[in-house]
């Protein structure tokens, strides 16, 4: 079972990638997300890692190889595919949009959003709140309109933040990558004026006192 993968691009394919995986190619299946980002980031000539789905079924004899970022967009995958009419062909295809923003319009039952993505129409969109509503919660990311959280008229880099907060929660502190997440969009949810890593980590801490 192949679960990640590190090497360097050979070439581009319209759905994914040739890897070259010290001297063996591998066919990745990614996301349009995922090609249209390292396609930009100009990808050849520096290695990348990738987080692997290896799907075969009896009706997929054929082993196919989903790549992903970070372990969490796998684990959003691998929730997205517990809904009835998405398989992980579809699901990958459908995934056009950061799985933040999936999660949210899920929580938030937000069916024109879900239609908004590749394959996906009003019924199977229904069938996705259905299933996932309350399941997909913690992969909501710090996200929103960045002119929502300003201090004055300086727009603040919340992702920026969010990021160097969230490193030393997991790597200092020994908090999961889940948690890290929860936290900050909580104390971001308590005080949206925040503008430094220093007054985030006060709010996050503050709240457990």
């Amino acid at each position: 079972m192949i679960g990640y993968l590190e090497g360097r691009i050979l070439h581009f394919e319209p759905d994914g990638i040739l890897l070259l995986v010290g001297d063996i190619g591998y066919e990745v299946l990614l996301s349009p997300q995922m090609v249209e980002k390292l396609m930009s980031q100009d990808s050849n000539e520096n290695p990348i890692s990738l987080y692997v789905y290896y799907h075969q079924t009896e009706r997929q004899p054929k082993p196919v190889l989903i790549g992903f970022e970070t372990l969490e967009d796998k684990e959003f995958f691998q929730t997205f595919i517990t809904v009835a009419a998405i398989g992980p062909m579809k699901a990958v295809k459908a995934m056009t949009r950061p799985i933040g923003e999936m999660a949210e319009a899920i929580e938030k039952k937000n069916v024109s959003f879900l239609t908004g993505l590749s394959g996906i129409g009003k019924r199977t969109a229904e069938k996705i709140i259905a299933t996932l509503h309350g399941k997909v919660e913690k992969f909501i990311a710090v996200t929103g309109d960045k002119k929502e959280f300003t201090q004055g008229k300086i727009p603040i880099e919340i992702h920026t933040i969010g990021q160097q907060v969230a490193d030393v929660l997991v790597e200092q502190l020994g908090h999961s990558q889940t948690s890290a997440k929860r936290m900050i969009k909580e104390a971001f949810e308590r005080n949206t004026t925040m503008s430094t890593p220093e007054e985030l980590f006060d709010e996050i801490f503050q709240e457990k006192r």
